[in-house]
């Protein structure tokens, strides 16, 4: 059977640089969304009353 059915995956294989852009920007992309997260969550902690029971 011919594999002409089938997508043509060699779209992604070094197209200009493009994929090796990809794979260094999605994960430093998700870092930066996960720092944020996380600073966004330190800066409303902070600005909590604290009980002194």
């Amino acid at each position: 059977m011919p594999p002409d059915h089938l997508p043509d995956i060699r779209l992604l294989a070094h197209q200009g640089g493009w994929d090796e852009i990809g794979l260094v920007a999605v994960p430093v992309a998700v870092i930066a969304a996960l720092l944020w997260v996380a600073d966004r969550r330190a800066r409303r902690l902070s600005r909590r009353p604290k009980d002194d029971a």
